[in-house]
């Protein structure tokens, strides 16, 4: 953990929250609609990288409704998604019955509680969710689950400062939803049943002191604009645990007409272009002995 000053705390700080089970509490509908796709080439890109053929057992830990989980699932004998949240877990299995994915279990229970007698896998992944673990612990129990050649893959989009748009409609405003989220709910960012400003940003040290050397970094490009309606934006919204559909309580219905109105005053085509960022595989490998 990195260390912090604890007479200068600011509140709502990653380091202050604690987890609870309400933290993704009814986002699991909207999230495989709201969330931005990843990369087009992303399974191409696991298959170049690591010459996964089919053989070998993949576990998604922070899996969600299977975002990850289900477009790798073609490469492995078996694939195995985690998450905390029994929603995400019964959309995953909604989805990978609706795309024929036949290869697929699903398990809900934090990371924290593995290994759960899961087993061995040639393959972890990580997407957006190692923030909200205890990662120096998650990240030794990893370490034991992991067969000696095997990857751990944490699954990313790429900062990028730059990206265009060609102008044919607005960009989502971004500005004024965030104002509309504080008008609702306040200042302070929630995540569940407490308040979060700010995310760790030491993920490196804690793979290392658990024993993996890297990163690599394989670049997967994306660059696509897309068109996004209000409802998609919507979704988005109500995917996040700081919007998620709980924090509202009898407000929710009013949230919604509000965000429209907010969507329609920004594009009364009900239209919107988004630039998609390229994925980023950060890549650790158990480290040798020294």
């Amino acid at each position: 953990m990195a260390t912090c000053r604890y007479d200068r705390l600011v509140p709502g700080e990653w380091f202050e929250w604690e987890w609870d089970e309400t933290l993704f509490a009814g986002a699991a509908a909207y999230y495989d609609r709201g969330r931005l796709p990843n990369a087009p080439g992303l399974a191409d890109a696991f298959e170049k990288a690591f010459g996964f053929d089919g053989r070998g057992r993949l576990l998604d830990v922070g899996c969600g409704p299977g975002t990850v989980t289900l477009p790798l699932a073609g490469l492995f004998e078996e694939v195995v998604g985690l998450d905390a949240d029994p929603g995400m877990i019964q959309e995953a299995r909604r989805l990978a019955s609706e795309r024929g994915v036949i290869n697929a279990s699903w398990v809900q229970g934090r990371a924290e509680e593995l290994p759960a007698d899961l087993g061995m896998f040639s393959a972890v992944t990580f997407a957006a969710s190692f923030h909200w673990m205890d990662r120096p612990l998650v990240a030794g129990i990893i370490r034991g689950m992991l067969e000696p050649d095997g990857v751990v893959v944490h699954v990313d989009n790429r900062h990028q400062d730059a990206l265009a748009l060609d102008g044919t409609f607005p960009a989502p405003p971004v500005e004024r939803i965030a104002e509309l989220r504080r008008e609702y709910l306040g200042q302070d960012r929630r995540a569940g049943q407490g308040i979060r400003n700010s995310s760790p940003g030491d993920e490196a040290a804690a793979f290392r002191a658990a024993g993996f050397a890297g990163p690599e970094l394989v670049v997967v490009p994306d660059g696509r604009t897309i068109v996004r309606s209000a409802d998609d934006l919507i979704a988005e919204r109500f995917s996040l645990s700081s919007t998620a559909p709980h924090l509202f309580g009898d407000r929710l219905s009013q949230f919604d007409a509000d965000l429209r109105r907010v969507l329609a005053e920004a594009s009364p085509d009900g239209a919107f272009a988004v630039c998609l960022p390229d994925n980023e595989l950060k890549i650790w490998r158990i480290a040798a002995a020294p």
